[in-house]
């Protein structure tokens, strides 16, 4: 099957949207699909505002229609909002053309907190944006009641994985500070709520990895506590390693791939009650949730490592994978503008047949 995936998020940025695509197209290439990708690497671009590591794609309207019809894909699916989506949600509703889209990210939240747009007007952007959509593709349960509560109610489930071979419980010590360490990975910026982690008494030390518009701010606030960049997955897998506690203060995000990155690597998270939190963890006792966070970090000492990585290994990119396949609405034969009018290559049509069956139609 061919599947093309168009997407605002992409490299540079580090982040969940980015990891979670990269992932699956890794697994249905290895399930024996042709997947490709439609970013922003190919656009003149320019930064979004106070997001310059976010780059928003230039009238990207023809070229997106041209390698929509170039790659002639059996399937599409649009993983964001930003204007690659908006162009190729124009060319599908144009001709016809099924396609399904994602709800990755808390985007009027995040909206919310930055510009102090109401809750409502930006989720009535995302019921115009999804509406056409035969399946809205969201990480947890908690995330779809979301949704519908908003009045968006085609939407389906599509979990997250983690790479059990990248991080793992070994032996680490990168982090040369005193213990116990208290760490927290991801982006900087307002919405992750990092400095309600920072502002707490805790014993030992703290560490931040990441990089975000908020981080000069919180370096010159909190001088004590010790800060790295941005890591690739291996030197990051290490210092997941090396700590004791996995922090995650955010109150705001879907799922939260660091908290499975961060169990993998044997690393016990205390977080607040809250969707992500409760979607990764559930009442397993790899972890610790409570409104004050300090208690929950102290209580999260007591954890074994054994634990938290146990309850990691219940997640696979694989499943989830599967299950993204599953939610794909394969195209009409020779529906994109400007191919042939013949009958789809046998193994593309035995693809888009299986993966009808699988999504129940």
């Amino acid at each position: 099957m061919r599947i093309l995936i168009v997407t605002d998020a992409w490299e540079p940025q580090v982040n969940g949207v980015v990891r979670t695509l990269k992932s699956t197209r890794r697994e249905l290439e290895a399930m024996g699909h042709t997947v490709d990708l439609l970013t922003p690497l190919e656009f003149q671009t320019v930064p979004c505002p106070t997001y310059p590591e976010i780059r928003l794609s230039l009238f990207p309207g023809g070229k997106v229609r041209r390698r929509i019809e170039a790659f002639r894909p059996d399937a599409l699916h649009i993983a964001t909002e930003g204007p690659l989506g908006l162009a190729a949600r124009r060319y599908a509703l144009r001709h016809d053309l099924p396609f399904t889209t994602a709800y990755h990210t808390r985007f009027p939240e995040y909206v919310q907190a930055r510009f102090a747009i109401p809750l409502a007007w930006t989720y009535r952007f995302l019921r115009w944006f999804h509406g056409p959509a035969r399946a809205v593709m969201a990480p947890t349960p908690v995330v779809l009641d979301d949704l519908r509560r908003y009045h968006i109610t085609n939407g389906v489930l599509w979990t997250r994985g983690v790479d059990l071979d990248v991080f793992t419980a070994q032996r680490a010590n990168v982090l040369n500070t005193a213990h116990p360490i208290f760490l927290y990975v991801g982006r900087v910026a307002v919405e992750k709520n990092v400095e309600a982690f920072l502002q707490l008494d805790l014993p030992g030390t703290k560490w931040v990895v990441g990089d975000g518009p908020a981080l000069a701010g919180l370096k010159l606030r909190y001088p004590n506590v010790n800060y790295l960049g941005v890591l690739k997955q291996p030197d990051l897998a290490k210092v997941y390693a090396s700590a004791d506690v996995f922090v995650f203060p955010s109150r705001t995000d879907t799922f939260g791939l660091v908290l499975l990155e961060a169990l993998a690597s044997g690393l016990p998270v205390a977080a607040y009650p809250v969707t992500g939190p409760i979607d990764v963890l559930g009442d397993s006792p790899a972890g610790v949730m409570h409104e004050d966070l300090r208690e929950a970090c102290l209580e999260a000492l007591r954890i074994d490592r054994a634990t938290a990585r146990a309850h990691a290994e219940r997640f696979s990119w694989r499943a989830a994978s599967e299950q993204f396949l599953a939610h794909l609405r394969p195209l009409p034969t020779a529906s994109v503008a400007g191919a042939p009018n013949v009958s789809a290559p046998p193994d593309h049509a035995k693809a888009a047949s299986a993966v009808t069956h699988r999504a129940g139609e």
